[in-house]
């Protein structure tokens, strides 16, 4: 991967990566769906409801990320697996792409469930469309930085900069610390955002619970 990119990939190159690997095109074509049914008669997109599905996404980020993800280990087998390939394995080789987007196989139920969730609070199919709308746009941007953070390339904006950086503190710094990937606003307000100079280095960052 970066071999083909060298210091300075290409947009285009850098898109059509970003499509060919987890769960992104999955995404994309959910949005997209959604967006055709609205224009075609199907379920409508409410602002106010897509807006909140946003934000319900981008709260889950920081809780799945530190309370599951970093979960300790199971000793189940199947659910360790199931760490080790949603989380774990990505720390040990952050590069990988592979291991760095979520799979489809964990996409498509956890949607369904979240859909059925809505549908069952709201029996509106208007809302339960746009809430979804805004879940699948949340994650979209979210497996952007992600992927941007991780692939030798300089983001154009200050802030992009910034979050790439905060992001792989988390990876190379102490990965007890900065669990936001597209902001760090939940790591402000629980306490686990501090000054990169004040972190003590973890030597756990790679091997997590090793």
């Amino acid at each position: 991967m970066r071999g083909c990119y060298g210091a300075g990939p290409k947009t285009a190159a850098m898109v059509k990566e970003f499509f060919r690997h987890g769960s992104n095109a999955v995404i994309a074509g959910g949005v997209a769906a959604l967006a055709a049914a609205a224009v075609l008669g199907g379920p409508k997109q409410k602002p106010v409801p897509l807006a909140i599905g946003a934000l319900l996404f981008f709260q889950s980020e920081y809780t799945t990320h530190r309370y599951l993800l970093h979960a300790k280990p199971s000793k189940n087998r199947f659910i360790h697996g199931l760490q080790r390939r949603l989380h774990y394995d990505h720390h040990v080789e952050p590069a990988k792409l592979e291991l760095l987007f979520l799979p489809p196989w964990a996409l498509v139920p956890t949607l369904a469930v979240y859909a059925a969730l809505y549908a069952a609070l709201t029996r509106n199919r208007d809302t339960v469309a746009s809430l979804v709308m805004g879940n699948l746009l949340g994650l979209l941007y979210y497996e952007w930085v992600h992927y941007v953070a991780h692939i030798p390339f300089k983001p154009i904006t200050p802030y992009g900069r910034w979050i790439k950086k905060y992001h792989l503190w988390h990876h190379f710094k102490n990965e007890q610390l900065w669990f936001g990937v597209t902001n760090p606003a939940a790591d402000y307000v629980v306490g686990t955002y501090l000054d990169v100079a004040d972190a003590e280095r973890s030597g756990s960052t790679r091997f997590l619970y090793n």
